[in-house]
């Protein structure tokens, strides 16, 4: 049995939750299931969805250290043997007292301090410059890319079929949207260009119905909310727009060429590496500059460029294969991955 402590609500958004669904998902795949340990009961209407069993501890979702005494009495309950933790309210008193009683690993992308646990994962790009092989000798480490937890979907993904111009263009938030920046891109964009604008707002995105009725005049504006099949989309795109998360690893498994823009701290290494690599070019910080300009001059530049969309399709499949989320659930099960 798998076990994965995680949460998410209107602050953190979804990107914890679904990572750790593919995950279980793999598990899955390998005869093994998986039960989700969450502060709260936000999280249960999609796991019930999913199929997933739960533990609700009924404690502070930002209060990690004060559900110590429930998490340990459901270890011992359960014999729990090893948890995978994918949080970021983490404390280092928390890892240290969970680990003293089982086995702990940690899904790291921020290097918040030093994490005393027995295992760490860190699929982002930038994973380097933490170091972890010098400052963790002791643990177990699973670095870079070809651990981005994704959906099966994003396996064995083919080549980008690449068009003479951008004609499917497809935007996104990820979880929420606080700042607005779909409808900013949206007023500023010529819909004239487009035979298609995909829009996803995210399960906790408030603009989305009235996004939906401002835009509905124009035929080829399409909004949708927390979608299930975002890998169609991708799939179906020419071109993207999209705040730096995880998405962009997904948008790297289909080959689609992709513009990145900020709205938290935890996203900058990731979006700079991505820039600096030549695979991603980013925009800006929402939160600190006026980045509709800057968007609507690299969505042109790569609308018109076929070349420049190839090559950046390239690069995005040659560094995420879509299979890392079976090779993190083969650490645990110990069971060969499906889709190797």
């Amino acid at each position: 049995m798998l076990y994965i402590r995680t949460d998410m609500n209107e602050k953190i958004a979804t990107g914890h939750v679904m990572r750790c669904l593919s995950i279980a998902d793999a598990a899955k795949d390998m005869g093994e299931e998986t039960v989700f340990i969450l502060a709260d009961e936000q999280a249960v209407p999609l796991l019930k969805e999913r199929g997933y069993a739960y533990i609700v501890l009924h404690t502070q979702w930002d209060d990690m250290e004060s559900e110590l005494p429930e998490l340990e009495t459901c270890i011992r309950e359960r014999k729990i043997r090893r948890i995978l933790i994918d949080s970021y309210q983490v404390t280092e008193c928390y890892l240290r007292r969970l680990s003293q009683t089982v086995q702990t690993y940690y899904m790291d992308d921020v290097n918040a301090f030093f994490y005393p646990v027995n295992g760490i994962i860190c699929y982002a790009n930038y994973w380097e410059k933490f170091c972890y092989p010098d400052r963790y000798p002791n643990a177990e480490l699973y670095l870079g890319p070809n651990y981005v937890p994704l959906r099966k979907e994003f396996c064995h993904c083919k080549t980008k079929k690449i068009r003479p111009k951008a004609e499917n263009l497809l935007l996104m938030s990820g979880g929420s949207d606080p700042y607005g920046i779909l409808d900013k891109i949206l007023e500023k964009l010529d819909k004239r260009l487009f035979q298609r604008v995909d829009v996803i707002c995210g399960m906790y995105g408030a603009d989305y119905d009235s996004l939906k009725e401002k835009y509905q005049p124009h035929e080829n504006i399409r909004l949708h909310k927390a979608v299930q099949n975002l890998d169609v989309y991708m799939k179906e795109a020419d071109l993207a727009v999209s705040a730096g998360g995880t998405t962009l690893y997904e948008l790297c498994a289909v080959g689609t060429p992709a513009i990145s823009y900020s709205i938290a701290d935890n996203q900058m290494d990731n979006v700079r590496k991505f820039e600096e690599d030549g695979i991603i070019p980013y925009a800006g910080d929402i939160r600190k500059e006026n980045i509709t300009d800057t968007l609507m001059r690299l969505i042109e530049r790569y609308r018109e460029n076929a070349e420049l969309r190839a090559e950046e399709s390239r690069n995005m499949q040659k560094l995420v294969d879509g299979k890392g989320a079976g090779r993190i659930a083969k650490l645990f099960t110990g069971r060969e991955n499906p889709e190797e």
